[in-house]
This record gives structure tokens, sequence and C-alpha cells, in this order.
């Protein structure tokens, strides 16, 4: 489908990681109450589904696919907290994409559908526009086809598909939707709210100034291990010893012979063959697209015609074409370029303009070429027959690839013969034997580092999935190769009392000053409402007192933190008033309101359209909220969602969602 995208949508900026969950209405996520516990009825799918949805099927492949996009979002830099989540993600993949089945199914039900004009405009104008079509060029099939793989695990059909599927639910959610309102007294309640500002004394009551004053026993510490053991049980980590050697990668400077660069060349003989190609320049006079009842505004692209043929007319008398481009494509990429478009080839640009790039000569102007896009002006910068590249070509390159391979092929020799000797006579004797260096560890965790080594996740994992007495294994790194040893583990151990005595007293001191700290705020609002006098009440208590600035409800004041949190409350008193306690968590404060300031009815009028727009997007999602969930109980009742518990527990349980991914 992308092959009829090549004269460019409209830049946008856009971050590929983005999108990676954009496709498939991410949003449905948060929508669905009761997660994925419910009953769906008997006759549960077969192994490997998750979900029937209809005729439709949400497999464990598909769900550890999302859930790999949502990790990769995530945590961009893996590692192993990205591993433990997998589960986690795992469910909620699981729960977006049965909701997006049964939304779909719904929308079709009701006969909406996604044409394929729909789905070019899309790709063409929405959130990949930009990465598709760099400075309004485009990418290219095969690197289309590479970023869709890469990217979503997709193929372009299946990908295409979700394209469609999330346009679907637009359109259902614009139809579940619109009945929403939003009246003139709401937006200027919300807009009040957002915008009235505050000005208030308030008194301070610090967790650190308590602490200073709680010297616990031995006895009351003991006596806090001893009530809190179970959240010391097993706190002590798993700990492994072992002993390795490095493998390192080979250098890459072996030589390379003529008969092994022509084997390789042979062999990548495709990744050198070049399509036929033309280089162009063009000029594109947009027509108006089909309005909603999918007629098109006939004078408007008649308007267009004439328009385009002017511009040939002053493009044959002899005009700077790349002047004209500049001045009147309406081609957002290349117009500014000049109307270069660079090389392309066949089967990457709508057909009519295809037809009539690749049949001109070198150096020469078509007619007005009509499109989905409108009316364009194309000249022929350059032709290149198909051809393949000559080794002399390439030679410099694959000369380059072969020494990899080489050193590669070496190194894993290198760690296989080794592993080989060391499960035979032991690593040690293996190590002696070859004069290679033996690292011996202490005790360490999954989140120490290993010296020479960089931390990766399936290092790790090797190491503390081994086996006792195991033979020497071998693991791959970013060095080389680690042949290594188990020596010994260490299970998990819960602590005595002596070894975590000063983590205790940190916990026990803790817990005991968040108590006082509340216990004395109250007293403070207490003491300040009796006397009416917060000041006073301050000084009983050793309560510093401060005054803010005219703050909105987005705003920090020092010591109180956010006024969106537990402060919000201050916004409520009226001028005079004293606030019961807030806890702002290191602190506990009690503030008297001293001025309330309304906004203008001037700013109002600015904002009324933005405020407006935002609650009526709220109101919109808790509608679209409330269809999905009573389509998903309806659903259930009929039998036409069904899910597999077992896979459920199977992805969700650590440690599974990965398997046989």
């Amino acid at each position: 489908m992308i092959r009829t995208l090549q004269n460019a949508g409209p830049t946008l900026k856009i971050v590929l990681g983005g999108m990676l969950l954009v496709i498939c209405g991410g949003m449905i996520i948060t929508l669905i109450p009761g997660g994925l516990g419910s009953s769906f009825g008997v006759g549960a799918p077969p192994r490997g589904v998750i979900a029937t949805v209809g005729d439709q099927e949400v497999t464990v492949p598909d769900v550890q696919r999302q859930a790999r996009m949502m990790i990769q979002r995530q945590f961009p830099k893996g590692g192993e907290q990205a591993g433990m989540m997998m589960p986690f993600f795992a469910g909620q993949a699981a729960e977006q994409l049965i909701s997006q089945k049964a939304i779909v199914a719904e929308a079709h039900r009701m006969g909406l559908r996604a044409s394929d004009e729909e789905l070019r405009e899309e790709l063409r104008n929405g959130g990949l526009g930009a990465t598709l079509f760099p400075a309004g060029k485009y990418i290219g099939q095969e690197e289309y086809e590479n970023l869709v793989q890469r990217s979503f695990d997709l193929t372009i059909p299946q990908f295409e598909l979700l394209v469609k599927d999330d346009i679907v639910i637009r359109k259902l959610r614009a139809l579940v939707s619109g009945s929403a309102f939003v009246g003139d007294p709401e937006v200027r309640a919300e807009f009040d709210r957002r915008n009235t500002k505050i000005k208030f004394d308030y008194a301070v009551l610090t967790q650190a100034d308590i602490l200073k004053g709680l010297h616990p026993t031995d006895q009351e510490l003991k006596a806090f291990y001893d009530r809190n053991k179970a959240t010391y049980n097993n706190s002590v980590p798993e700990k492994r010893q072992i002993k390795y050697v490095i493998v390192e990668t080979a250098k890459s400077g072996a030589s390379v012979t003529d008969q092994e660069l022509q084997a390789y060349y042979d062999q990548h003989r495709d990744e050198y063959r070049l399509p036929e190609q033309v280089k162009v320049a063009h000029i594109l006079i947009k027509t108006p697209l089909p309005g909603p009842d999918g007629k098109v505004d006939e004078k408007g692209v008649e308007a267009a015609r004439r328009k385009a043929e002017d511009v040939l007319k002053q493009v044959k008398a002899g005009g700077d074409f790349a002047k004209l481009a500049t001045q009147y494509s309406e081609d957002p990429g290349s117009g500014k370029s000049g109307g270069e478009l660079d090389w392309i080839g066949r089967g990457r640009t709508v057909p009519e303009f295809e037809k009539a790039a690749f049949s001109l000569p070198k150096g020469q102007t078509s007619d007005l070429v009509k499109s989905s896009f409108g009316f364009h002006i194309i000249r022929v910068e350059d032709k290149q027959d198909a051809h393949v590249k000559t080794l002399a070509e390439v030679k410099s390159e694959i000369e380059g690839k072969v020494k990899e391979e080489k050193a590669a092929h070496a190194t894993e020799v290198a760690a296989n013969a080794l592993l080989s000797q060391a499960r035979s006579v032991g690593l040690d004797k293996a190590a002696a034997a070859k004069s290679v260096h033996v690292i011996h560890t202490e005790f360490f965790s999954r989140q120490d580092t290993l010296p020479g080594l960089e931390a990766t996740p399936e290092l790790m994992q090797a190491i503390f999935n081994e086996r006792e007495k195991a033979p020497a294994d071998v693991v791959q790194v970013p060095q080389g190769y680690v042949v290594f040893e188990l020596v010994a583990t260490k299970p998990p151990a819960t602590p005595s009392f002596e070894e975590i005595r000063t983590r205790v007293e940190g916990e026990f001191k803790n817990e005991r000053a968040g108590l006082l700290l509340q216990q004395k705020t109250q007293e403070l609002s207490d003491r300040a409402k009796a006397g009416h006098d917060l000041k006073k009440a301050a000084k009983e208590l050793g309560a510093a007192v401060k005054t803010s600035d005219l703050v909105l409800p987005d705003g920090q004041v020092p010591d109180v933190g956010s006024l969106s949190g537990a402060a919000s409350s201050i916004f409520s008193l009226k001028p005079g008033e004293i606030s019961g306690p807030i806890n702002t968590g290191a602190n506990g404060v009690v503030a008297q309101l001293l001025e309330k300031q309304a906004p203008t009815d001037q700013d109002f009028t600015a904002k009324k359209s933005e405020i407006r727009q935002t609650l009526l997007d709220g109101k919109q999602n808790e509608l679209f909220s409330l269809f999905v969930s009573n389509l998903r109980k309806e659903m259930e009742k009929s039998n036409k969602l069904k899910i597999n518990q077992d896979e459920i527990k199977n992805l969700t349980r650590r440690g599974a969602a990965e398997e046989g991914s």
C-alpha cells in the first residue's frame, strides 16, 4: 500500500519509539475495568490462543510481540528490570489486544470499514508520516519493510491491517462519543478552578526534626524486627561464585583471497542488484480531498487545473523549474528543495506518476499528470537501467565483511575449543593448557558486575540458571565469549537482627516519625482553629510560619510542594479560615488563607475554547470507556468473547512470558 505514497505528505515531528503503542488503539488499555480475571463462558480457546473474539484469535505470539514493544518503549536501554516486568506487560498487552479485537468486530458489525485511500492518507499524513517521508521523500519499499519488521515485528500486510483497524476504531469512537456536550457553566467553573490564585500563611513541621529526637532502644528495635520479620524473609538475594575465562573477539586482520571475495559476492549478489530508477523533480498542485459523503469539489479541481496549466506554461517557456517549484509546489517536502524527489524505483509511486516518470527521456518535462493527490509537472533529471554492481565496485565493502566474519568465526571456534576441553578436564587445566587467565570471583548477586565484563542480562541469566556441579558453559558477551564454571551458590537468606540492625533502626524511626508528625500536625491544626491564630499555635509547637506568593492550583510552594496534591484543599478555604492537617510526605502543614484572587472575564474569553475542548475530550473518553465496558460484558454473555485462563496464567507468571517467543 505504501507504494502509492511517493508524493509526500506533510513532514510531522515524530519519534518512532513513540509510535510503538499508537497502532492498535493504545488508549484501550485504560478503558476496561475488571481486567482478565473475569469468567468468559464455556469452551476455552485452544492451547497457544489467549482469546477468541468472534472468529478472530489473539495468540500467545501476538501478546508477546505487543508486550516486547511496550517494554522497549518503557525501558529503551533494556536491562534486568525490563525482563522482570515482562509478566506485567504481557497481561496489559493481552488486555489491550482483546479489547481492540472486540471494538473492531463491533465496528464491522455496524458497517464501518477503512478504505485503501484512507490507509494511504493515514500512512502519508498520520503519526508515521515523518518517518516514512523524511523531508517529504519516501524512504523506499525495502526500508519501509525493514522498519515495520524491526519496530513492530510484523509483515507489511499485517501492519497495514492494524492501521486500518485503528482507523475503524477512531470512526466508532467518533460515533459513540459524538453526543458528548459541555455547557458554558461547566466551562466557567473549570476555568475558575484552574485560574483562581491564592495567598496563604502556612506553618511547617518536618519529619526530619522529629527524627532528630528519636533514640530507640535495642528492645524496641528487636520488637520491630520480630513484628516485621515477614518483610525481611529472603531479603538477602541469592549469590553465586564462578570462575571464568574471557575469549575476546579476534582482530579482523586476516587476509582475504580473491576466491573468498568472489564467493561472498556470488552468494550475496542480490544485495548489490540495483533496480531501474529515475531521478525526478516535480511540482504538485493539490486537488481537494473527497468530503464525508465521498464527493469531490469539482470547482476546486478545476481551479487547481487552471493553476497547474499556468505553471506548466511558465516551465515550457523556459522558466527555472527549481524556482517555480519553490514558488508554486504544494508538496511541503520537495517544494522547498526545488521539487527534487531524488531517485525512485518502480512500484513506489502512484501509477500515473510512475508511468510518466519512466516513459520520459532524460531532461524532459511532462505535461500535466493527474493523480489522487492533484496535478503534477514532472521533470526527469537522470535515468538508470536495472543492473548489478560489479565485484570491483563493492570489493572494499565485501572485504571488510569477510574479515569480520572470519574474526567472529575464529573467536567462536576458540571459545568452543576451550569449552570442550573445560568440560573434559575442568576450566583451570583447560585454561592452563592454552595459557589463558582464569578469573575467580567472590560471591555476587544478579545486580553486580564482574571484572572485565559489561553487565548484560544474558550473562547473569545464564550464570543464575546454571545447575550446581554442572559442566562448564559458554555465553556470548559484547567482548566475545565467556566460558565459566559454577563454583558455589548461596540461596536467598533472611538476615538476623544483628546483621541488619542499621536498616531496622532506620525503618523504625521513619515509621515512628511519620506517626508523630501526623499527631503533631493534627494538634497544630486543632490549636490554631481553637484560638483562631495560626502563628500563636505554631510558636507553641515550634513550627516555622511562612507566607506563599499568589499561586495557581498547579503551582509549587516551598515545603508544601505541588498544590494539586494534598494541599489542594487550601483552595476550598475562605479568607481567614484555617485548614486541617496537610500531609505532604516529609512535612506536615497547616495553612490559613489570606487572599483569593478570581480570574477576569477577559481571561475567560481568551481560554474558553481551549477549556471546553479539554472537558469535551474527557467526556468523550468516559462515553467510549463505558461503551467498551458494556460491549465486553455483552460479548462475554453471548460467548463471542472467550479467554484461555491457563494461557493467561502462563504468560503472566514470572519468567514465563518469554517462553517459546
